[in-house]
């Protein structure tokens, strides 16, 4: 790997916020001079992404080694003095030897470990791989949830919804569910409030022909003015026969009275 020294500086410089920092005791690794066993150097460390730098001090500006945290792993081991949170940073590229590291206590050695082993890019795509496995369950469970909720609401609805078919027919006549009200006002021929014309017209014959304007009795017929006349004729002509007898009947009851 060819790295650009100024940029590399550049950036272990930069305002960018670090991911860790802290000293660590240092044992040699890979670009670095091996150091006499027992005798490590205590650097300052600073891990920001998947690079690891090194500086003679935390004020120092120019850093002395960098570590890229590819293709290794990190665990817990040895150091050659006694009592050190010792911890190494291995690499699966044969002949590349380990970096000793050691922190100055077990919290800030299980913080270092948690830090490195989660630097690489391949740990990065499993956690983005296992979020979007989340992502996916999440957003199906919210579809099927949806359904369900747009299921209940429609099988809520059409349980609460009215009945608008007619009913069935009685004798060839379709009878109203509210015989008590509706049949007084449709004898009179007159439409109910708030009933469709063509559902009070299916209701039988004799509202069918009252809403065309015709008799049931006489069809092709008005109404009312057919049937006053209809009716008006046969009185009259009951009238006219009764004037006439009661005319007829005058003479001989005058002449019965006569001495």
């Amino acid at each position: 790997m060819k790295l650009n020294k100024r940029s590399v500086a550049h950036y272990a410089l930069s305002d960018s916020p670090a991911d860790h920092t802290g000293f660590l005791r240092s044992w040699g690794g890979p670009g670095s001079p091996p150091t006499p066993s027992g005798t490590g150097r205590r650097y300052w460390f600073v891990l920001k992404g998947n690079l690891l730098f090194s500086f003679e001090s935390r004020e120092s500006r120019v850093p002395l080694s960098l570590v890229v945290l590819e293709g290794c792993t990190v665990e817990l081991a040895e150091a050659p003095v006694p009592e050190e949170f010792a911890f190494a940073i291995r690499f699966d590229a044969p002949g590349v030897r380990p970096h000793l590291l050691a922190a100055d206590g077990q919290a800030a050695q299980e913080a270092w470990v948690k830090a490195l082993s989660r630097a690489s890019f391949g740990y990065m795509r499993l956690v983005v791989r296992e979020l979007e496995s989340q992502l996916q369950d999440a957003r199906q469970s919210l579809a099927l949830h949806r359904c369900a909720s747009q299921r209940a609401v429609a099988s809520c609805s059409k349980s609460q919804a009215p009945d608008h078919r007619a009913p069935d027919p009685e004798n060839g006549h379709f009878l109203s569910r509210d015989r008590s009200s509706i049949g007084t006002v449709e004898e009179r021929g007159i439409r109910p409030i708030g009933r469709d014309l063509t559902e009070w017209e299916l209701q039988g014959p004799a509202s069918l022909l009252l809403s065309m304007g015709q008799s049931p009795v006489s069809p092709e017929s008005s109404c009312f003015s057919t049937l006053h006349d209809w009716y008006g004729k046969e009185i009259m002509e009951l009238r006219r026969g009764w004037q006439q007898r009661a005319k007829g009947s005058q003479p001989e009851n005058k002449s019965q009275n006569r001495p």
